[in-house]
């Protein structure tokens, strides 16, 4: 059963790639007239990213949320890949990114224990609802400050907050149960916080690097999901793991900021090319 979760898990990660790069080309194409909604490329990579997240929640339901999100962030590496046209067009700086970003949620990912307790906290349904509500609120200056990878951190949180309240809601395999869960207030969460995400990064791709993008997204949906896990659902590090949660942050840091930078360097020529 973990096998087929972990192959699930993988499947997701594809159809997240996929989407990524689909809805960066139908983002840029988007006109004054010729809205982003209106791009085949870019309503292809939301049905994509409808199927990514499906088979996510499937995987989630076998495996701790670290599990899936850290094989979901391998589309950083896939992505920036397929992005550049091939491993062997990848510059050294990307390619020392991609590995460190990588390495790093692979560490963050094994550093959490699998145990959760058996009732979900007081405190953990009112603080996903208020935190869903507060990102609905902000989203629309967020994704209009022109700051692509301020986006993709904002719209990485509405994404680790839906992967928490898909964690939170304890599916089972009782149909009437999982029927009262359209009753929940986090069912309701969930979805403005996937509707606030899809907003965000379809702005975030709109000016920035889709590697870069999805390299923050992906950090962002790991760390945050991580610590409210910690925090707010009774999540724990692995004994003896302290050390490796560390290195893994830094990696993350440092390996984000080198992926936004070598995005920044590749953006700037193409785009006096453009001018000329």
């Amino acid at each position: 059963m973990t096998v087929l979760a972990f192959a699930v898990a993988v499947a997701a990660m594809l159809a997240n790639t996929a989407a990524t790069l689909l809805e960066a080309r139908g983002s840029r194409r988007a006109r004054p007239g010729q809205p982003v909604w209106r791009q085949p490329s870019y309503v292809v990579g939301l049905l994509l990213d409808g199927l990514g997240w499906v088979l996510a929640v499937v995987a989630l339901r076998t495996l701790p949320v670290f599990a899936v999100q850290s094989v979901l962030t391998s589309s950083v590496a896939l992505t920036t890949v397929l992005h550049r046209g091939g491993v062997r067009r990848l510059g050294r700086g990307e390619a020392a990114g991609v590995v460190g970003v990588v390495l790093g949620l692979v560490l963050v990912a094994g550093s959490a224990a699998t145990d959760r307790p058996d009732s979900l906290p007081a405190a953990a349904t009112p603080v996903l609802v208020g935190a869903a509500v507060l990102l609905a609120v902000v989203a629309r200056p967020v994704a209009r400050c022109g700051r692509p990878l301020v986006v993709a951190a904002v719209a990485g949180i509405a994404y680790g907050g839906a992967a928490l309240c898909v964690r939170a809601l304890h599916i089972t395999d009782d149909l009437v149960a999982d029927l009262r869960l359209l009753e929940h207030p986090l069912t309701w969460s969930l979805v403005v916080l996937g509707v606030v995400g899809v907003v965000l990064v379809a702005a975030a791709l709109r000016d920035g690097s889709p590697g870069t993008v999805t390299a923050v997204l992906s950090v962002t949906e790991v760390l945050v999901p991580g610590g409210a896990g910690l925090l707010l659902l009774g999540d724990a590090v692995r004994p003896g793991w302290e050390p490796a949660l560390a290195v893994g942050v830094l990696l993350l840091v440092g390996s984000v900021l080198l992926l936004a930078r070598q995005g920044e360097q590749v953006r700037r020529p193409s785009a006096r090319r453009e001018a000329v």
